[in-house]
């Protein structure tokens, strides 16, 4: 092991200098050529910022030994060739303010320059116009004509032979390949009117023809499952616009590896749009699963600052918490309207129809007692006993003391937590529901109950075959969503501390809570200023008055430094309501008539995010009738 450095002394000391351009343009590719794939990622920016229709990578050796990027774009004249191979030289910012409104996919200028100092560059372009191409050499500067149709070719070969220690680094050609078509598929999935494909070694390795919408394109670049098992997102509202495509929570997976967010063209990760993403799928998506997306975020340029990071892959916005408060409402919007019939589409199946039913009226008896049917209509057995009245169930009796100490409308809502609780069909209606199915078998997704199953799940039948659902998840969602809309704004009663907490507080914690002082009571905090650099927490959420009032007071200051306080403030709401509804929902063994049953499904289909339970988990599941046909090897 070599020995740390030691300090220098004067006799050893280097004059400070300016550096020689060459090392200058070395560093920069550094910072801007990692792999061959940052090779491509810079060359494709330049291809589309040209207007080209169709672009062709090829590779050698997964991009060391050649990278050629050739397009259909406007070229470049003769006289700014040589230009192009200058340190900070572009076209595409002439000025301050052209900085600060970017709108290009390429705008940094060292690019071209910093792969010239560290490969083999070479350029072949034709001026849109010219009556001749121009090849240019890199190396030696030689400019000469050659023969070529309207557009630009850029060579790169023998990546990093001018800095062979940056080359040992490099992984094999199969992973460096995979990097470079990551990179072509990132630009694709942004301009679907363009046509890319990829050539390794001589061999058609992927191609994405020019498509006419950009679900056609999700669709070849990713899946036809990518498509199928997500929803369209669309919100528009002041300078900020999101389109896209979300997962449904059952596509979730373990990895983040289909995550693709986009501002003004540009694939971009950035902590604000990630979080903003996440906080949307909170209320359903379980566990670390990751969700699934491709979204475009469209923003006045002057809006975002996009010169804050050589790769280009991060931004900074002048109001982040504009930005997450859209994306968020975005994804939320359109996951929450149910999607019975076509949540759980086969691997491969075409887009279903996104289903929406109409929310029942604000005066609808959500959770009323038990209707009182005759003994023929309810079956064997005391409907009362089937259904415990609020003092035979403590935990649930303990959760309706909190609601009511921390809202006083919970204890109002949690009153109604009895037999059977949150099944608002009138008996008189569900006797109809059979001929009304035989009718019309569009009219319910969810179809018409046929039995239940060991007394946790329930089986119906729709169009397209067998519905098995977990009725305690599906009505813990139901209770929630129903809770949470009668408790919306509302805030967390606080217990004051009899000696309060002080801790050393850095200059951003003191900034925010100073700056949130008008916030923190509705999170029933009281933090205030005990000195220039001390904070005191004189009061903490009644429910959390146990724990360590300094760590909740850090937690908490360090997230309403990043994001929107609202979203601080419904986390915290939202995760008592989750307990109360769990308590309050049907509970597994609990036999239901077939009215019954068909009421909890009606209402599944009029609630929001339906579809999963609080925890994220699935509460029904499709079998169509061609997978019961094959379980029984039925036409074979």
């Amino acid at each position: 092991m070599s020995a740390l450095p030691t300090s220098i002394t004067p006799t050893e000391r280097r004059p400070i200098r300016e550096l020689p351009d060459e090392l200058i343009s070395q560093i920069a590719a550094g910072e801007v050529v990692e792999r061959p794939a940052s090779v491509v990622r810079e060359l494709l920016d330049n291809a589309l910022d040209a207007g080209a229709s169709q672009i062709t990578v090829r590779l050698a050796s997964g991009g060391v030994r050649l990278i050629s990027v050739e397009d259909d774009g406007l070229g470049i004249p003769r006289e700014e060739l040589t230009v192009a191979l200058r340190r900070h030289a572009t076209s595409k910012i002439a000025s301050l303010n052209d900085l600060e409104t970017v709108g290009t996919m390429g705008f940094r200028g060292e690019a071209l320059a910093a792969i010239n100092a560290i490969a083999e560059l070479s350029i072949l372009s034709r001026f849109t116009g010219s009556d001749t191409a121009f090849a240019l050499d890199g190396r030696t500067g030689e400019l000469r004509p050659v023969a070529r149709s309207t557009g630009t070719t850029v060579e790169v070969r023998e990546l990093f032979f001018a800095t062979p220690a940056r080359r040992k680094f490099l992984k094999t050609d199969a992973t460096e390949l995979a990097h470079c078509i990551e990179a072509v598929r990132r630009h694709a999935l942004a301009r679907p009117e363009v046509g890319f494909s990829v050539w390794h070694d001589g061999k058609l390795v992927e191609q994405w023809r020019a498509a006419t919408t950009r679900e056609q394109r999700l669709a070849d670049a990713l899946s036809d499952e990518f498509v199928a098992q997500s929803v369209a997102v669309y919100r528009e509202g002041g300078p900020v616009r999101v389109v896209g495509r979300a997962g449904i929570p059952d596509a979730a997976r373990s990895r983040g590896d289909q995550q693709f967010f986009y501002v003004n063209g540009r694939f971009v990760r950035d902590k604000v749009l990630s979080h903003a993403v996440r906080s949307a799928y909170e209320d359903v998506l379980h566990g670390q699963r990751q969700p699934i997306y491709a979204l475009y975020l469209e923003i006045d340029p002057a809006r975002v600052d996009v010169n804050v990071h050589p790769t280009k892959i991060e931004v900074r916005f002048r109001d982040g918490r504009e930005v997450h408060q859209a994306v968020r409402h975005a994804i939320e919007d359109a996951l929450a309207a149910p999607r019975a019939g076509d949540a759980v589409a086969p691997a491969g199946a075409a887009p279903q129809p996104f289903f929406k039913q109409t929310p029942l009226p604000s005066n609808a008896s959500w959770a009323q007692p038990a209707i009182n049917f005759t003994s023929q209509e309810r079956g064997a057995g005391d409907f009362e006993a089937m259904w415990p009245r609020r003092s035979e169930q403590p935990a649930q009796h303990a959760a309706e003391s909190t609601a009511s100490s921390l809202w006083p409308q919970a204890s109002a809502a949690a009153a109604t937590f009895q037999a059977p609780v949150g099944l608002p069909v009138a008996a008189a209606a569900a006797n109809t529901e059979a001929a009304a199915f035989a009718t019309n078998e569009q009219a319910w997704p969810l179809g018409r109950a046929l039995a239940q199953l060991q007394g946790i799940y329930i089986l119906a039948e729709n169009s397209q075959g067998l519905v098995i659902v977990d009725m305690h998840a599906a009505h813990e969602r139901i209770v929630y969503e129903r809770l949470k809309a009668q408790l919306d704004g509302a805030s967390i009663s606080s217990q004051p501390l009899l000696i309060p907490a002080t801790f050393a507080a850095t200059p951003q914690e003191v900034a925010t809570a100073e700056a949130c002082a008008e916030v923190l009571p509705t999170l029933g905090l009281e933090i205030t200023p005990f000195s220039a650099r001390t904070l005191a927490v004189r009061a903490v959420p009644g429910t959390l008055a146990d724990g360590d009032p300094v760590e909740l007071a850090r937690s908490v200051l360090a997230e309403l430094g990043q994001h929107d306080a609202s979203t601080v403030v419904q986390r915290a709401q939202n995760e008592l309501l989750s307990t109360m509804a769990c308590h309050g929902a049907v509970r597994a063994n609990r036999k239901l008539t077939i009215d019954e049953m068909n009421a909890l499904l009606r209402q599944m289909e009029a609630t929001e995010r339906s579809d999963q339970c609080n925890h994220g988990r699935p509460t029904w599941r499709q079998l169509s009738v061609r997978e019961l046909d094959s379980l029984f090897m039925r036409g074979r």
